[in-house]
């Protein structure tokens, strides 16, 4: 009897001991351990918040595509991390451009779903409810939205991080441009919410560096459908030689309308929000055609003769999308690169643990889909303004003009 319970107190311990090196192990990055068998299957899990259906669903969708290339590209090799190759699984969930929506599916990701990283929020609304929640549980978040507030003040944003441009590098580029074609006095027809907030700031500001002179503004209903028709008249009674509309589709598009609608024929100018497939269609074409709009440099397909490492892999970023969905959007995939610097953090800290990806995100200085990113412990975000081009549509597409 003394012998058969000395060997089940043995066969305890030394289960014990195998669970408890296990952990430790796996808490230093190392998840192998001798005589224990290894998970199957293991998984990198990031969750993706987007806007599927409301307002925001030109962006939502698109990105929900590129999220989705990269990933498959990606787990084609698997993602080394530590001793182990895991794979990408995406959890993705439509907060139906609600910021309170967001907000619910933040927690539910970060604590249901036990998602490492969660990208998403394409409008600044849908980020800036996201970011509490992110904080909140620790998990690393990746916004596509442009506003210039997501990312500072940093001591209360040490999981956030942002892949657009901001507002003032937008501005500066629409600034210059203007004063090339000689354009003196300047509208703007600026969003309504933080989106615009930053525009507003920006454009001002930029302007008058350029000794351009702001003649009026006006914001953009909030409303899908809403009419523009007053905001555009406010603008355009003041003869403006150049109107500037800061907004995302499908806002910017009916604005473009409403403006040439007042009988203006002159120059319209748009930020990156902007830029979607419904700003092409055929309800706005005729009113955008000849407009500019400063944009990350994916817009365009010139980089596919680019041999650089970069180069190639947004070539094939750029086949695999035509595949699968017939034709390229260039509106900047910053899905796809939200995946790969994940899977690049989690190799890099040899850990799926969500304070080390955070960690290893602030090392990041990389040249990805949409274009370059320089993060770091002080600095977590926008895209590197020397990856913005001006585009011009002509003959209802996207053509590069520098």
């Amino acid at each position: 009897m003394a012998g058969q319970a000395v060997g089940s107190w043995t066969l305890s311990r030394r289960g014990l001991l195998a669970t408890a090196a296990t952990s430790l192990l796996a808490a230093c990055g190392r998840t192998e351990v001798p005589g224990v068998r290894r998970p199957e299957n293991p998984e990198l899990v990031i969750g993706a918040n987007l806007e599927l259906t409301g307002v925001g669903r030109f962006m939502g969708l698109l990105q929900e595509r590129s999220l989705r290339i990269m990933a498959d590209t990606l787990n084609e090799a698997q993602v080394p991390v530590g001793n182990l190759r895991r794979t990408i699984r995406l959890v993705i969930r439509d907060n139906k451009s609600n910021p309170r929506v967001a907000a619910d599916q933040t927690a539910e990701l970060a604590t249901r779903e036990n998602v490492h990283a969660i990208v998403g929020g394409c409008l600044a609304e849908t980020s800036l409810r996201i970011i509490p929640a992110a904080e909140e549980h620790q998990v690393p978040f990746i916004s596509f939205a442009a506003a210039d507030n997501l990312t500072t003040p940093l001591s209360e944003r040490t999981y956030i991080y942002k892949l657009a441009p901001d507002a003032r590098d937008m501005a500066r580029a629409l600034g210059a441009l203007i004063r090339s074609q000689k354009l003196q006095r300047v509208g703007l027809l600026a969003a309504a919410g933080p989106h615009g907030d930053s525009g507003l700031r920006a454009v001002t500001a930029a302007l008058e560096s350029n000794d351009r002179t702001l003649v009026a503004t006006a914001r953009l209903p909030r409303a899908e459908g809403a009419d523009c028709g007053p905001a555009a008249e406010r603008v355009v009674v003041q003869s403006p030689d150049a109107v500037i509309i800061w907004g995302t589709s499908p806002f910017a598009g009916a604005a473009a309308r409403a403006v040439r609608d007042t009988g203006y024929t002159g120059a319209l100018f748009f930020d990156a929000g902007a830029v979607s497939e419904e700003l092409l269609d055929e309800r706005n074409t005729p009113a955008v055609e000849g407009a500019y709009a400063v944009h990350p440099i994916s817009l365009s397909g010139s980089s596919l003769t680019n041999t650089t490492t970069a180069g190639l892999a947004r070539r094939d970023f750029v086949y695999r999308y035509i595949h699968e969905h017939g034709a390229f959007s260039g509106f900047a995939p910053y899905g796809a690169d939200a995946v790969r610097l994940i899977a690049d953090a989690a190799r890099l800290g040899k850990s799926v643990d969500r304070g080390r990806i955070r960690a290893y995100l602030a090392t990041q200085v990389v040249e990805g889909i949409a274009g370059a990113y320089s993060f770091s412990p002080i600095w977590h975000g926008g895209m590197a303004p020397d990856f913005l081009g001006v585009f011009t549509v002509s003959n209802g597409a996207w053509s590069r003009v520098s």
